[in-house]
């Protein structure tokens, strides 16, 4: 009963008196850094209050802001002895305090002050900041330290983990402009159709609506890519496979893709296709599988960075293009035209 007695009272004093507190830590040799346990994984990450030559740390009180609807605090401990009160979490702010107990002398050196784990509730990065430390002797006297240390944590997909499109994919994922399957999987590899494709170009070059009658049959009124179709065609960078189809279920290919992102590259620097030079040939030995409609914008999404072979030696004209793939050309589209 003691026990909790001094420890009510501490957390009491380091929560209440805030008036009393001096501006600044008086021990200005002690140094204070946010340590993450890592900068992404598929879960739950830690993240370290370190102190570099305290003097006296007998209680402390630390304040952490966070996006409480991007990550959920899991727990907080520390390897001082004594009694921890639970975090609290409101307002995007986690308090988490301690304090020892007894008539022992405050903690000196350079030590860990507490570490807290955070469980990412959705992929995408989270910013965390360490605005605060409040803290007792073992005299009880008070004192207080302004902090900003900060520290980003980036939730990835499971299946992104060691794939070569991942620093892509989350880039993509942080614009908002790409989504994972379900919460916990991007499906890197399965293939795209060309209505997922139009959306995706429709949200990267963020196109407006236009009341434009389309000229494909096979676009149901109230489909969920029915806008998006609408979108794209209006802006001029897509064609039917036909007069009247679009075919919007059925998988893009590698050099249909090329011809959406080249109209798309046209439809954002002005310049129209028709003058964009293009170097002699392709340097893959499956050019002769290559559409004669569109060599040209093969030729002109190979120049220009945004597509690269499937291998050194073949582009793949008419294999499917797969998730990952339409993330990165994306990405290189955008950053040619400085929207970083």
């Amino acid at each position: 009963m003691r026990r909790k007695i001094i420890l009510g009272a501490l957390v009491c004093n380091l929560c209440c008196s805030a008036a009393l507190l001096s501006p600044a830590y008086a021990e200005n040799d002690s140094q204070f850094v946010l340590k993450t346990s890592g900068t992404e994984s598929t879960g739950e990450f830690t993240v370290t209050l370190q102190g570099t030559d305290i003097q006296d740390l007998y209680a402390y009180e630390a304040k952490i802001n966070f996006d409480a609807s991007k990550l959920d605090v899991v727990k907080a401990t520390t390897r001082i002895e004594g009694f921890s009160i639970s975090p609290i979490v409101k307002n995007n702010e986690v308090t988490f305090a301690h304090t020892k107990v007894g008539n022992v002398s405050g903690e000196k050196g350079n030590l860990d002050i507490g570490t807290i784990t955070f469980k990412a509730k959705k992929v995408g990065t989270s910013h965390l900041t360490w605005t605060s430390l409040k803290i007792v002797d073992h005299n009880l006297k008070n004192q207080s330290i302004t902090l900003d240390k900060s520290s980003d944590f980036t939730k990835i997909f499971s299946d992104l983990v060691g794939h070569w499109a991942k620093t892509d994919v989350m880039l993509m994922v942080d614009k908002s402009i790409v989504e994972g399957m379900d919460d916990d999987r991007f499906v890197p590899d399965m293939n795209v159709t060309r209505a997922q494709f139009a959306t995706l170009i429709s949200k990267a070059l963020d196109l407006k609506s236009d009341a434009v009658q389309m000229p494909f049959s096979d676009v149901a009124v109230g489909s969920w890519y029915e806008n998006t179709v609408k979108k794209v065609y209006a802006a001029g960078l897509i064609n039917g496979i036909s007069d009247s189809e679009f075919a919007p279920e059925k998988n893009i290919t590698r050099e249909e893709m090329a011809a959406m992102l080249i109209r798309a590259k046209s439809h954002g620097t002005g310049m129209s296709i028709e003058y964009m030079p293009v170097s002699s040939s392709t340097p893959f030995n499956d050019e002769h599988e290559i559409s004669d409609w569109a060599k040209k914008v093969v030729q002109l999404a190979v120049d220009s960075g945004l597509m690269n072979g499937r291998t050194a030696e073949g582009f793949a004209p008419q294999e499917q293009a797969t998730r990952a793939e339409a993330v990165v050309v994306l990405k290189r589209l955008l950053a040619g035209f400085d929207l970083k």
